[in-house]
């Protein structure tokens, strides 16, 4: 089963859609990309691989797009679904 994680960031002013763009484009295990309103800009949701590292992942691919001010990373553990 995957790991599933949201991430909070906030972008630089005027730069939400190209960095919305660039993790649906450019970041690995991407699955959707919502722009929000209130103190953050965008969420984020991602799956990685349970031997992978979410902290190294978010710091050294989340946090490296242009654009990016600052994240806060939401983990997530058992999912309810509506079958």
């Amino acid at each position: 089963m995957m790991n599933t994680f949201f991430v909070l960031i906030k972008c630089e002013l005027g730069k939400a859609n190209v960095v919305a763009a660039a993790i649906v484009d450019g970041v690995e295990g991407t699955s959707e990309v919502y722009s929000t309103s209130g103190e953050y800009d965008l969420i984020a949701k991602f799956n990685l691989n349970p031997n992978d590292d979410i902290g190294r992942f978010v710091t050294g691919q989340v946090q490296m797009v242009p654009g990016i001010r600052e994240t806060f990373t939401i983990m997530t553990f058992s999912p309810f679904r509506h079958d």
